[in-house]
């Protein structure tokens, strides 16, 4: 998800103070105790010292820390818990992050743990986005950078501060090294301090290691959900099962806006095995002893749906209706220079019109929630990426407080951005649930339900108009974007600055390469689809325009690809960095195979620079194939390189399968897809060759769950370019030239 301010955010905290606030540790209580360490780190709009009165209290027994951001458990035998605050849906961070603590505190990796938080943004909130719990916007590590550092450093200091006083030595005489105290010939694990450093000052400003001592972050270590996702022991929504716990499916209506009109459900409810069929906003529940009972049920029910508030428009006519309001004015977004005067006595004008479809996430595992709905409280089980926004959501369904709602976050099979999704998915869940009181019911959707029902990529039209001087150089470019706003009408609307939502333009009017002349407009356009934040937002398509585009003004420059970006990113280090290393590893120049041509892509998003060199064969029958794939990244700190790596092959593969053949289509307002058989998704024989190289950094870390995705189509695209003198400029690219 991309949220508007993050980037101001970021470089406030990149600027500013690192000061930690007054923390607690706690001495647990109950069986094995142990010491638990929070950190306070704040920065701008992350301050949550409004927060609710009443979870400060249950979040901290100490007056003097009303917010306590509880991050690591030490129990007597040396155990080191680590306190996930973000939601791994496979990208890492249940490593990514444990190893920041684990780093300062010097312990040994096979003695940390990890778990997810629970839903508490006094003391778990993403420091990019204020008072708020969620996971998104490739955030995760980038801003528990400092404060997950702290927490262990902070740790480190009182155990080593216990350890001085029990051995009568100056602590900065005392070694810790994996997980072992020492001081001459003594030494002793944590947990051996763990009683006297609970109750011992909290530094507030604890020292950080210089990154040349570093003992993990950079290095390459055993991710810690490896083995219990290949063992089987990792815990999704589908593997729990509660005593009497029901099963719910769900019948929607057909289009967005879609209400019941009339329902008979007779047979439906003495159907084997059903318990009740209930109404609710957004639709109809079969609630069953078991999946294929609701299945079933659900089958028999008679639905008249009222669809007069719906879409009643076709792809091409929506796609018409897009390029109609491109050649309008647009709201200007970027406006350097005279683009419009340039290109009106420009020699050489090259222009192009771009078409992207709908897509949809597909997430390995669809989507899925167990809620129990009791007197004053709510508990549920689930993938969740916001716990913040579902608490409240879920609270309001139920009609209890947000402190009531407890969220047991489990591992997510995919999400790509789906599970973000406000007022969705897990309130109907909830308001399923409280119409059968006591009993936990797990809602499912099949495959069928999860793409007729999806929130998809929006579909978007660009128009643009580029110039080149007689000496190669480009000199104008003149951009159009229409698309639906994703954020328009969410909690997040609050994130639009100015009169159009971001995401349309995003990646356009930032861009990176030095045009002179560059005005970029945009438009929302309204049209009745369900649409959501999809892998890397509007860049997953934006990267693909620019980057073509781009190739297409290098030819009427007559110049090499490579060359003709060097020259607009001459002041860009970090973009000539990984474009030159791309070129180098790729090696670009060099003669390739018959049939064989080669496109390159460099885009930023999300803080990270990523460039990629496809290499594509053309077979006779006009067929084509991706066969390998070189991608330098610089994401600043490389905090664990096995994960960055892959990160961006994972973006490479998910953003190569819509490149080719991933389109959302519409037959008088209802979507034709309904299952992989008509969705198509990359096969594995498909999946070219991938290379990731990783630029040296001392640079603050920045994203790489995203980044690896939006250059992949542009680079793919160019390659075809390349091989036969026509530019793409739709997806998806299909099979053949």
């Amino acid at each position: 998800m991309n949220f508007l301010k993050r980037q101001a955010i970021q470089a406030q905290q990149n600027s500013g103070s690192s000061a930690v606030s007054r923390r607690t540790f706690l001495q647990a209580v109950g069986a094995g105790g142990g010491l638990l360490i929070g950190s306070g780190f704040l920065v701008g709009s992350a301050s949550v010292a409004a927060a609710d009165k009443s979870m400060a209290a249950a979040s901290t027994t100490a007056v003097d820390a009303p917010i306590f951001n509880a991050f690591l458990k030490i129990t007597p035998d040396s155990k080191v818990t680590m306190v996930v605050k973000h939601l791994d849906m496979g990208q890492g961070v249940s490593t990514g992050l444990t190893s920041l603590v684990a780093e300062e505190l010097d312990a040994s990796w096979e003695q940390m743990q990890w778990e997810f938080a629970p839903a508490d943004s006094s003391r778990y909130n993403n420091l990019f986005w204020g008072p708020t719990q969620g996971t998104g916007g490739s955030s995760s590590i980038a801003n528990s950078w400092l404060q997950l550092r702290e927490a262990g450093a902070a740790a480190r200091a009182m155990l080593v501060a216990a350890a001085a006083a029990e051995w009568k030595v100056p602590a900065e005489e005392i070694r810790v090294s994996k997980g072992i105290i020492s001081h001459g010939k003594r030494s002793s694990s944590f947990g051996a301090f763990v009683a006297k450093a609970s109750v011992l000052p909290v530094p507030q400003k604890p020292l950080l290691k210089d990154p040349k001592d570093f003992q993990l972050i950079g290095k390459t270590i055993p991710r810690k959900d490896s083995n219990d996702k290949t063992n089987g022991t990792a815990i999704y929504t589908q593997d729990i099962q509660l005593p009497g716990m029901l099963t719910a499916l769900v019948a929607y209506p057909p289009q967005l806006f879609g209400k019941v009109k009339k329902v008979d459900a007779a047979k439906a409810k003495a159907s084997p095995g059903v318990v009740a069929v209930v109404e609710f906003p957004r639709g109809i529940a079969v609630v069953a002893e078991s999946f294929w009972a609701a299945k079933k049920a659900r089958e028999l029910l008679k639905i008249e749906w009222d669809l007069s508030a719906c879409e009643t428009r076709s792809s091409d006519e929506l796609f018409k209706a897009c390029h109609e309001a491109a050649s309008k004015t647009g709201i200007s977004v970027k406006n350097t220079g005279d683009a419009v005067a340039i290109l009106a006595k420009a020699e050489q004008v090259i222009s192009a019109k771009y078409e992207l479809p709908y897509i949809t996430h597909a997430a390995i595992e669809p989507i899925n929630c167990v809620v129990k709905v009791e007197k004053n409280n709510c508990e549920l089980w689930f993938a969740c990426q916001m716990p913040t926004i579902d608490q409240q959501e879920v609270a309001k369904a139920t009609g209890i407080k947000p402190e009531q709602v407890k969220i047991n976050t489990l591992y997510a099979g995919g999400s790509f951005g789906r599970r973000a999704c406000p007022s969705d998915y897990v309130v109907d869940a909830a308001n399923i649930a409280k119409q059968v009181p006591g009993r936990a019911v797990k809602m499912l959707w099949t495959r069928e339900d999860e793409i007729l029902n999806g929130r998809y990529r929006p579909m978007a039209v660009h128009h643009i108009r580029g110039a080149v001087s007689p000496e190669g150089k480009a000199v104008a470019w003149q951009h159009h974007a229409v698309a639906q706003a994703i954020l328009r009408g969410t909690p997040f609307e609050g994130f639009i600055q100015g009169e159009v939502d971001g995401t349309v333009a995003e990646g356009i009017e930032d861009m990176h390469y030095a045009i002179p002349n560059l005005q970029v407009e945009a438009t929302e356009i309204p049209i009745k689809v369900s649409t959501l934040w999809w892998r890397s937002v509007g860049h997953s398509g934006n990267a693909f325009v620019v980057e073509t585009f781009i190739d297409q003004l290098a030819k009427a420059a007559k110049k090499d690809p490579v060359i003709f970006r060097r020259e607009l990113l001459e002041k860009e280090a970090r973009a000539l960095g990984v474009l030159n290393l791309a070129a180098e590893k790729s090696g670009w120049g060099k003669s390739l195979p018959k049939g064989v041509s080669r496109g390159i892509a460099v885009h930023k998003s999300f803080g990270t620079w990523v460039a990629q060199v496809a290499e594509v064969r053309v077979n006779a029958d006009g067929s084509f194939k991706v066969v390998r794939v070189v991608c330098a990244v610089d994401c600043g700190v490389a905090v664990n390189p096995d994960v960055i790596r892959a990160q961006m092959e994972g973006g490479i593969g998910m953003g190569l399968s819509a490149a080719l053949g991933e389109a959302i289509t519409l037959k008088k307002g209802v979507v034709e897809q309904t299952n992989f058989h008509n969705y198509p998704l990359l096969r594995i024989d498909a999946m070219p060759k991938v290379e990731v190289h990783i630029v040296p950094s001392v640079e603050m870390p920045s994203g790489v769950g995203e980044p690896g995705l939006p250059p992949i189509a542009g680079a793919v695209a160019n390659a075809l370019f390349a091989a036969t003198g026509k530019p793409r400029t739709k997806l998806p690219l299909g099979t053949k030239v």
